[in-house]
């Protein structure tokens, strides 16, 4: 519970502790970054690292917006003119993150890019309404009639991705290649990986095609499912506090106006950027984090043997009234107007993305696809907690509404 523990853990002794290993039920459903560790994970984070880059990212924008303008078109055809319309902004939200995945990880292959999601949502569907009993730890999965439908679209997802990629590497081999997308980033930065370590094959030496497919799953399910959360229970604060809403809309409009956000007014959204925080604050995309010792420790004055797991409680220590006050459970963005280091009153009590080596890759993805998902909403419409709304935060995989997010919403 203490945050300089924890950050020695997660940073100042990181290569002492690693990630304890998947469940197998856990590897079927996605590898990749997250639970790679040692070497692999080492060259993995380094090849993946340029895709993330901010000029990079800068140039993914117009995806990101592109996909805004569908989700308020649809809203605009939905709402009528006069009046409000109930809606479960959690489905439609999702849907506005699956669109942005899908513009940015694979560009000029949008459409691929779709069926691939398409794919894995119908295999989660399937799967993770039985994610306590399809697995018995020690068996194979049972050949299950929805086991073999999961295991065809499973096979289905990696043929149609293992043709992406092949057909993209070679397109960069003979330069004709576009790196405005995370495929094509990632690609091009093996590559220059495999040359640089005087690797003959493009693919094969450092990430195999089987390694880029789990990147290229773990990119939908890690960035639809975190930016999707954050956006939900934005909307939903937001709706408990219409005068943080009001706030943010003005901003908003001064700094854009009607027009579509931009990278450089981004920077200057503070009362947003500090509306997000504190919901990341209140409702972490990842509740705890889990480490465990790769040998004899000592940390904070006890000597712990290898092989102990260690629980650091994420939620547990944003909500800490020790660091955070008295009003420490209370929706205040207030606290973060002089940025993160003074918002609390222990440094480092804040860490919705983690810290250390591992600290997540995406944070910058998924912070820029907020600001402008949440901007252009409030550009359109003005929104209130339905009657129905059930309040539930629960943890399934990352922090969410239980029971969805109803808001009532209006057209501006």
């Amino acid at each position: 519970m203490e945050p300089e523990l924890v950050r020695e853990v997660l940073s100042k002794k990181f290569g002492h502790f690693e990630k304890p290993k998947s469940t197998p039920f856990t590897k079927y459903i996605f590898q990749g970054l997250l639970s790679n560790e040692g070497e692999k994970w080492a060259k993995h984070r380094r090849i993946l690292n340029p895709a993330f880059h901010l000029d990079k990212l800068k140039l993914m924008v117009p995806a990101f917006s592109s996909s805004c303008v569908e989700l308020i078109r649809r809203w605009n055809k939905m709402i009528p003119d006069e009046g409000y319309m109930e809606l479960d902004v959690r489905p439609e939200v999702q849907n506005f993150t699956q669109e942005v995945i899908s513009r940015t990880a694979f560009g000029s292959s949008y459409e691929e890019g779709r069926r691939i999601f398409q794919l894995l949502t119908e295999k989660l569907q399937l799967i993770l309404p039985a994610f306590h009993s399809v697995y018995i730890p020690g068996y194979r999965f049972l050949p299950t009639p929805l086991n073999k439908k999961a295991s065809q679209l499973e096979k289905e997802i990696a043929r149609i991705l293992r043709g992406m990629i092949e057909k993209r590497e070679k397109v960069i081999r003979m330069g004709e290649g576009s790196n405005d997308d995370l495929l094509g980033l990632l690609l091009e930065s093996n590559m220059k990986e495999n040359e640089e370590h005087g690797s003959k094959f493009f693919i094969n030496k450092e990430m195999s095609i089987e390694d880029v497919i789990e990147e290229c799953k773990l990119f939908y399910f890690a960035g639809q499912e975190t930016t999707s959360g954050l956006l939900t229970w934005t909307m939903i604060l937001l709706s408990m506090y219409p005068n943080w809403q009001d706030k943010a809309r003005e901003e908003v409009i001064q700094v854009f106006g009607k027009n579509t956000p931009d990278m450089d007014g981004l920077s200057r959204l503070k009362i947003v950027t500090m509306i997000l925080y504190e919901v990341l604050r209140l409702y972490s995309p990842v509740a705890n984090l889990l480490r465990k010792s790769c040998k004899t420790m000592e940390i904070g004055g006890i000597t712990y043997p290898a092989g102990v797991i260690f629980f650091l409680p994420v939620l547990f220590i944003h909500h800490d009234t020790e660091f955070w006050g008295e009003d420490a459970k209370e929706f205040k963005p207030e606290r973060f107007a002089e940025g993160i280091s003074k918002a609390s009153k222990v440094a480092g009590a804040f860490f919705p993305f983690s810290v250390g080596p591992r600290v997540c890759l995406g944070q910058n993805f998924a912070l820029i696809e907020a600001k402008i998902g949440l901007s252009m909403i409030l550009q359109h419409f003005c929104f209130e907690l339905s009657p129905s709304y059930i309040h539930a935060p629960h943890n399934f995989f990352i922090v969410q509404p239980q029971h969805g997010a109803q808001l009532k919403l209006r057209k501006l």
